[in-house]
């Protein structure tokens, strides 16, 4: 998996690497075992300070989309029920600023339908 970082974002860089984890593992591009690239290796490979890499690979293993171990470095994990009352409190918070901004509901379902579908077919973003 190519992983592409845009230094002149006002995202985090290792947000912005977490992203697109989570982006490839949703789309299938990144499979359950598939081993990563070292922290050193993807750090060097991107120009970027290991240490933002080693960040992302921690917020990634925290939410459970990859596992590490010392001895054989980060693979991808396979699908599990996950963190519901976490996802579902980020879902909320987003249902929260589409009502903060006037959004109908139906209008806020269905940018989440496209969304989901965005995210399925390997689209970092979707368009409303």
């Amino acid at each position: 998996m190519i992983l592409q970082i845009d230094t002149h974002s006002a995202q985090p860089l290792y947000e912005q690497l977490r992203d697109q984890v989570v982006f490839g593992i949703a789309d299938g591009r990144l499979a359950a075992g598939e081993a990563l690239p070292s922290v050193r290796r993807l750090a060097a490979d991107l120009g970027i300070n290991f240490h933002t890499v080693s960040k992302a690979y921690a917020a990634l293993a925290e939410e459970g989309y990859i596992a590490v171990d010392r001895r054989r470095g980060a693979a991808v994990r396979a699908a599990t029920g996950g963190d519901v009352p976490k996802f579902v409190g980020q879902l909320t918070l987003c249902a929260a600023q589409a009502l903060c901004r006037g959004m109908a509901e139906e209008d806020f379902i269905e940018l989440c339908r496209g969304c989901y579908r965005q995210a399925q077919e390997g689209g970092a973003s979707c368009k409303k």
